[in-house]
């Protein structure tokens, strides 16, 4: 018998690096995630296989049951050797967390199968760590703070399947489901810049800057609330032009539009960590057409995007 989870992939749209200080963020999940099947096997090992959204395989490893450590004949490649040790830290921690996970000597096959490409920064390990904490039966929120760090709004993302105001207030995490269903949402477009962010590098980053916490979280709360309650684009396009010019200020950093994109039309708005990933941005049905003549192949409509 096969088991099956599966996890949604996230997008934040508001409160980036300010949601690990407290600020209220608004992320939605998305229509691409993550599954992860478990199949029982003769042998006693554990034997895991990762594929891509194509089917391919891009990391395989088989492990020792009852140490979780590498079989010694089945070794690793130099690339392959850090996604082992980050898999064996979580399957550890998730031990931790339920001993009774894996305490059978029964010998499992995990196939984890990505629907997008894992450089788009959707949450190929968010989603991964929320299906490890179903299969376990434990918290994801205690999983990724115990193996990594982080907000924990990806994982919110990955548990929910609408849009979501996001919170840590008292280090505890608070998700909210919200009906933000804007009426201009055909104007709004995903766009990947085709490089992947280092989160932690972008985060340190942030922690180097020194400026007025209270005041900046409350800001970006407040445009998180008026932007749930916005009912016109040049509206919304304001509270995202307001948001970017927060961060940049406390980045000390250009935003995206001044850099990449100083002569469009719309707004345009950082989504998670700043200079990759997906941006967001307003515009109409010429939208796709500009940035592709920018050489930005990949533009998503919202609807084809947010779940």
């Amino acid at each position: 018998m096969t088991k099956q989870y599966y996890s949604n992939g996230k997008l934040l749209i508001t409160g980036e690096y300010l949601v690990l200080d407290g600020a209220l963020s608004l992320a939605v999940p998305t229509l691409y995630g993550q599954s992860l099947a478990v199949k029982e096997i003769k042998e006693n090992l554990l034997v895991w296989k990762s594929l891509d959204d194509k089917g391919r395989t891009w990391f395989e490893g088989v492990y020792e049951l009852d140490k979780l450590s590498e079989v010694s004949d089945n070794a690793l490649s130099p690339e392959s050797k850090p996604i082992s040790d980050r898999l064996i830290k979580l399957l550890l921690e998730a031990k931790k967390l339920n001993p009774n996970f894996l305490a059978s000597d029964q010998g499992l096959e995990i196939s984890t199968a990505l629907n997008f490409p894992r450089e788009w920064g959707l949450g190929s390990s968010s989603t991964l760590i929320n299906n490890i904490a179903q299969w376990a039966n434990i918290d994801a929120y205690e999983l990724l703070w115990n193996a990594f760090s982080g907000s924990g709004y990806d994982i919110a993302c990955a548990q929910h399947n609408n849009p979501i105001t996001y919170q840590l207030k008292n280090s505890k995490p608070i998700a909210l489901t919200v009906g933000f269903n804007p009426s201009f949402k055909n104007d709004l477009y995903f766009v990947y810049l085709n490089q992947k962010q280092n989160s932690r590098e972008g985060i340190a980053h942030y922690r180097d800057k020194d400026f007025n916490t209270f005041t900046t979280l409350s800001q970006i709360s407040s445009i998180t609330q008026r932007i749930l309650t916005c009912t016109r684009l040049s509206q919304f396009e304001k509270l995202l032009k307001k948001h970017e010019a927060i961060l940049s200020d406390i980045l000390e950093v250009a935003t995206v539009k001044e850099r990449l994109f100083p002569d469009y039309k719309g707004a345009i708005k950082s989504l998670g960590a700043w200079g990759g990933d997906f941006i967001l941005a307003t515009g109409n049905k010429t939208t796709p057409d500009y940035f592709k003549e920018k050489g930005y192949a990949t533009v998503i409509s919202y609807s084809k995007m947010v779940r």
